[in-house]
């Protein structure tokens, strides 16, 4: 089931341990825009304690704090950030893990601007970091 609402979707590696997390915030690199946060920080294999090889090598954490809205409104703000940084996977370096920080203005860019507008910001971090895969490629 491949569909694209309703059906079952591929699940995408996530950071969720604390120590991950604080790893990329201590040792990663940084770059931000009005609304966001995002950190870069090349992930290490023996962090992988599933012993699965076959893992995909880009991890994505986010983080959306309170004063972004109430849980419906972070929520929502959790999956614009989802689904807006997957969407820019072939721009993604390889084997890095990623961190976003929502800050408070977040949900009324996700709210003015949509998918495209959260896309473009990200696209627009990672330049900053001048991490991106296609740079100089286009758009």
């Amino acid at each position: 089931m491949s569909e694209r609402r309703g059906g079952m979707r591929r699940s995408r590696p996530r950071l969720t341990r604390s120590a991950d997390f604080d790893r990329v915030y201590r040792h990663g690199r940084s770059a931000a825009v009005r609304s966001f946060v995002l950190y870069a920080f090349p992930s290490e294999s023996v962090d992988r304690q599933d012993g699965d090889e076959e893992r995909d090598d880009v991890r994505l954490g986010v983080s959306v704090g309170r004063r972004v809205g109430g849980a419906v409104e972070r929520n929502r703000v959790k999956r614009v950030l989802r689904e807006a940084f997957w969407l820019l996977s072939d721009e993604l370096p390889a084997d890095h893990d990623f961190v976003i920080v929502a800050r408070d203005g977040a949900a009324e860019r996700a709210d003015r601007d949509g998918l495209d507008g959260v896309q473009e910001d990200l696209r627009s971090l990672l330049a900053q970091l001048e991490l991106s895969a296609t740079m100089g490629k286009g758009k």
